[in-house]
């Protein structure tokens, strides 16, 4: 199989190298090179051609959120996994509207970062289960908060939440909410929870391969994109 090129983008040369120096044990992975900030980043992208950007936030001169329209300029349809300490929900939404195709804190363990490589080349958007929780409470926060007339309907407070990166989720009364079963229908409100499907599988005592095929049918039957459009649908719900 091909190896994935990676650019690793962190301006802190310790973490940087052990993290190129642990991708590399990875087979699938190839670290085509490094940088510390956006514009060495740039010139990296344009020589090398990586598949993957690695992408710290709090880079010297230019933030990595900033950089990004630059980079996917630079090569169109390359992907950029942001990976940052930050957990304020306002970088993640600046992220997502500045076109990230994943969010993830440094604290992520090193196979669970090697398979949300996989699943952001695969085209899926991955959002570490922490900033996951932030959206969602920062949605319902919105959704109910009163506001001056006139009231702000559920698709503003989406793009205000996570900006043009998120499709608005399907009303909340959407008939597609009736084609799932009552298992789907768990699964979904653990997900909404940013419950990783290893986690769901303990509390629901069922394989982690099982949990994949449910969230699969959910998004089919619901026709969302992702497990994070998943996500804001069930916030966007009444409870119960």
């Amino acid at each position: 199989m091909k190896q994935i090129r990676l650019l690793v983008v962190d301006d802190h040369t310790l973490f940087r190298r052990g993290l190129i120096a642990l991708l590399s044990q990875d087979e699938r992975f190839e670290v085509a090179s490094q940088a510390g900030d956006i514009g060495e980043a740039l010139r990296c992208v344009e020589r090398d051609r990586p598949d993957l950007i690695l992408l710290d936030n709090h880079l010297p001169g230019v933030l990595g959120v900033d950089g990004i329209a630059s980079l996917k300029q630079a090569a169109p349809g390359i992907r950029i996994l942001m990976l940052t300490v930050s957990e304020n929900e306002d970088d993640l939404a600046a992220a997502l509207q500045a076109g990230a195709d994943g969010y993830l804190l440094k604290t992520v363990e090193l196979d669970h970062l090697s398979e949300y490589i996989i699943k952001v080349l695969a085209g899926e958007s991955v959002i570490s289960p922490e900033m996951m929780t932030k959206l969602v409470t920062a949605f319902r926060g919105k959704a109910v908060a009163p506001a001056a007339p006139p009231a702000p309907q559920p698709l503003q407070t989406l793009q205000t939440a996570a900006g043009a990166a998120l499709e608005p989720p399907p009303a909340k009364d959407a008939p597609g909410i009736d084609l799932l079963s009552a298992r789907e229908r768990e699964v979904l409100a653990l997900i909404a929870l940013g419950d990783s499907n290893k986690l769901i599988g303990r509390k629901l005592d069922i394989a982690e391969t099982t949990v994949k095929i449910h969230v699969q049918h959910i998004l089919r039957k619901l026709g969302l994109g992702s497990r994070v459009h998943a996500a804001v649908f069930a916030a966007g719900r009444e409870p119960g």
